[in-house]
């Protein structure tokens, strides 16, 4: 099951409490105070892990203590440390602290492997009688209890790591896609939203180039306003460098291909602004099953060409142009990460070459 979203309460340790206590000693008739400090309670963390690429664990056990401190004794022996609790989580997860008032305060976003944040920290432990002696009471009897560790409420949120994200309504063909150029096995059927989780997959290029490429659920009108399953998901889309936008050309669902192009570019501009500032390419998905010179695969072409989008003709299932497709996004990736090199201008007509 996939889950990228999760509510937790975690409850650091509490402190131990201070220890009272006299030493009591064969000819050591005012041995004074020896009573020790109590531990320090244990802290939450949470790691980013590679071991785990999902938050189901958590929607099942929300709930989190880490271990109190202990005691602390006689003979001024401190109390043990209460071990640390961390909770592993996906690479690209964001932490956020739920507060009283309802709102959601960003703690970090663990975007890379390893990395960690303190999210209770466990209570500090008390202090024995010995902290408290005077030259003026030299057997005192007071103590402090551990201080109680940090409860917060925690939400968890995933954002898949991918460099290229596939954008589309469902049906599109975008999980047949990725099944076509990587090993990713996603459900393929031929119904409205067969994918309702993300998928990954890593594309293989010529001369050990790679990148990773994410399927998300298919988008519909008012996907930015929680309609369809899209939405849900379109956070996914967040940390990708290069969108796709795949769009059926058949004539199956009844909808115009330009038309389809500019709603998904309306509902990503409408979720987020940055996603529509991303660099886009357009893939005429299902070529296979209409002619050359079909009029809303023109149109499409068209459309895309007046947008300054690089458009393609592909087909998912027999392979047609998707060569030249992954070799523009991964232009348009290196030129991504590095802005500083001039644009390559030889791909002026990327659908002749597709062709």
């Amino acid at each position: 099951m996939f889950v990228d979203q999760v509510d937790i309460h975690v409850t650091a340790g509490g402190g131990g409490r201070g220890c009272l206590a006299f030493r009591r000693e064969k000819y050591v008739p005012r041995g004074g105070p020896s009573g020790g400090d109590g531990g320090n309670g244990g802290s939450v963390y949470v790691v980013a892990s590679p071991h785990t690429n999902t938050l189901v664990n958590y929607r099942f056990h929300p709930e989190f203590t880490a271990p109190r401190g202990g005691h602390g004794e006689g003979s001024n022996r401190t109390g043990h440390r209460g071990a640390d609790l961390e909770l592993p989580v996906p690479v690209g997860t964001l932490v956020y602290e739920l507060t009283d008032e309802g709102d959601l305060r960003l703690l970090a976003d663990l975007a890379r492997e390893g990395e960690r944040v303190l999210v209770a920290r466990g209570g500090r432990g008390g202090l024995g009688n010995a902290r408290f002696a005077t030259a003026t009471n030299r057997a005192p009897r007071k103590t402090q209890p551990g201080e109680a560790g940090e409860d917060k409420r925690l939400r968890l949120e995933l954002k898949l790591l991918a460099d290229v994200g596939l954008v589309g309504f469902p049906n599109a063909g975008k999980s047949t896609l990725i099944a076509r150029v990587s090993a990713a096995r996603p459900k393929i059927g031929d119904y409205p939203f067969t994918t309702l989780t993300p998928n990954l997959g890593v594309v293989a290029l010529s001369g050990d180039r790679s990148f990773v490429m994410a399927d998300v659920p298919g988008l519909i009108e008012g996907a930015h306003r929680g309609l369809g399953l899209g939405h849900h998901f379109l956070r996914h889309l967040e940390r990708t460098k290069v969108l796709i936008h795949v769009i059926d050309v058949s004539g199956m669902s009844g909808r115009s291909p330009a038309a389809d192009l500019d709603t998904l570019r309306r509902e990503l501009a409408l979720f987020q602004p940055t996603l529509a500032a991303k660099p886009q390419l357009v893939a005429a998905n299902k070529v296979d099953a209409v002619s050359a010179d079909n009029a809303d695969l023109l149109a499409l072409v068209e459309q895309a060409h007046r947008l300054g989008l690089p458009c393609f003709k592909i087909s998912g299932v027999t392979g047609e142009g998707l060569p030249a497709l992954l070799e523009r996004a991964w232009h348009e990736l290196t030129s991504a990460s590095t802005p500083e090199v001039p644009a390559i201008t030889a791909l002026t007509d990327p659908v002749d070459r597709a062709e």
